[in-house]
């Protein structure tokens, strides 16, 4: 009895973490409406290494980018978005596979009809000009975030979130 309740204990308090977007990953794998996606240990991003040989890969200045500051700076967005491969939609889209996806297109989010008719695919140039002010880039967004003044902390957060979603290099 005791270990069965030991089991369900530390069950809990893993699904109590994981839902608080604390669970130790880089990123927020619970959903806000509770349906079901991969838990953070099933989606399993790039090892340190890959990561570095990644931000090496990027064109400046990514290239430089701080990928902890990126990371910092995403916390400014983890309420809304996620990024992980397969991570639930939430307020916002899951940025996974951002980059080079056309903007407006990603399959079941809804978004307003300014984005899905910006004519544009997600690039580092629109990326940054989206996170300096969503609303002056794209007047009628939907998207109540006032953005990031800082430059180098846009590098570093587009830095960060090229190396965490998926962006592949050109060869």
């Amino acid at each position: 009895m005791r270990a069965a309740h030991l089991v369900l204990t530390t069950a809990a308090m893993a699904a109590a973490l994981a839902a608080c977007g604390k669970s130790g990953s880089s990123d927020q794998a619970s959903t806000a409406s509770g349906a079901g996606s991969p838990p953070a240990a099933a989606a399993k991003g790039p090892s340190a290494e890959e990561k570095k040989a990644l931000l090496a890969a990027l064109p400046a200045p990514y290239n430089a980018g701080d990928l902890d500051n990126g990371q910092r700076k995403f916390a400014l967005c983890r309420s809304c978005h996620t990024i992980t491969q397969g991570g639930p939609d939430m307020t916002g889209p899951n940025l996974y596979g951002v980059f080079g996806r056309k903007a407006g297109s990603k399959p079941g989010y809804r978004y307003s009809d300014v984005v899905k008719n910006a004519g544009f695919d997600w690039d580092a140039e629109h990326l940054d000009k989206w996170l300096s002010s969503p609303r002056t880039f794209m007047p009628g967004t939907k998207m109540s975030f006032l953005g990031i003044p800082n430059e180098k902390d846009r590098v570093d957060l587009i830095a960060y979130l090229k190396v965490e979603t998926g962006y592949q290099p050109p060869k």
